[in-house]
């Protein structure tokens, strides 16, 4: 039996599908199971990350000071993820040239240079 959960937009889906041993028999003529090398993740270059960084901090200082939210989303975006973009968030969090506050709903980050 194989069960799929999970939503299609808006739209619940909750499906299961039963299969005899004959079903599974069928199904693995069809599917050839080649052994797969796991490929690792490109590593990024150093002066890529350094290239991040440095527009990272660029977005605070051409803004001057920038809602947590939006920062978030400029640099997911800049990033290409959403776990990327959190990092360069962290970073800048610690970063001597930005200063962050606390704002009535979002936090505020602003540029110190």
């Amino acid at each position: 039996m194989v069960r799929i959960r999970g939503r299609i937009g808006d739209w619940p889906v909750d499906l299961t599908l039963e299969l005899d041993a004959e079903d599974w028999a069928q199904l693995a003529q069809h599917v050839a199971l080649a052994p797969t090398a796991s490929t690792p993740a490109p590593e990024l270059k150093a002066d890529a990350g350094d290239a991040l960084w440095q527009t990272a901090l660029q977005l605070v200082r051409d803004a001057g000071q920038v809602e947590g939210p939006k920062l978030m989303a400029q640099l997911t975006a800049l990033a290409g993820g959403e776990a990327a973009g959190k990092r360069l968030l962290v970073r800048l969090r610690h970063c001597a040239q930005i200063r962050m506050e606390t704002g009535a709903d979002a936090p505020i980050y602003h540029w110190q240079g």
